[in-house]
């Protein structure tokens, strides 16, 4: 495991997911959200995020949580572990609502520096509309998963759970990790 591609919907749990397989392996962890905007929310042109995905994209070692589905199909042939974390909408929904009271006015780990959280109505009917659409492209990923790749579908948090115990006790670690990271193993793009 030295290349990991992590995909899901909001609320999901793709940062904590990174976060703890980042802990566990040493690999930088990449957060797309910090790729998709600027301080203060700023839209980064997309041109931009492409050319900053693929620059993390080309490292040698790597854990990439989010979208940008732009870059999925050279993320997808990088990466030797796929991982889909398909949540049920009233569970995203939920975790979204408690992240946004949580950090309310703060900014999330995960997130680029001075985007404090906020509700956002927009976000919140993106979320409903790509309830559906939204899974495809994960799914179709995962159904190319050939031998030389490992593919994940979990679909609820036990699975998370046994996953990582799974992971633990094969004692699963990454080789000789290359960090250019912060000091929470979260690789930043400059902006």
């Amino acid at each position: 495991m030295r290349r990991v591609m992590i995909l899901g919907q909001p609320g999901s749990g793709k940062s904590t997911l990174a976060r703890k397989l980042g802990d566990r392996t040493g690999l930088p962890v990449v957060h797309i959200d910090r790729i998709h905007h600027l301080p203060g929310w700023v839209p980064r042109p997309l041109h931009e995020k492409i050319a900053l995905a693929l620059e993390q994209q080309a490292r040698p070692e790597w854990i990439i949580e989010g979208g940008l589905s732009v870059t999925y199909e050279d993320r997808f042939n990088r990466a030797d572990t796929v991982i889909f974390l398909d949540f049920p909408l009233w569970l995203r929904a939920w975790r979204v609502f408690w992240r946004t009271l949580r950090y309310y006015g703060r900014t999330r780990p995960d997130m680029q520096d001075d985007c404090p959280e906020r509700f956002n109505l927009e976000f919140s009917k993106w979320i409903w509309d790509t309830r559906h659409t939204g899974r495809r492209k994960p799914l179709a990923l995962l159904a190319r998963i050939g031998p030389a790749k490992a593919g994940v579908h979990l679909r609820s948090q036990s699975d998370v759970r046994r996953y990582l115990q799974t992971l633990d006790g094969a004692g699963i670690s990454a080789l000789e990790p290359d960090h250019d990271t912060d000091q929470d193993r979260t690789a930043r793009p400059q902006g």
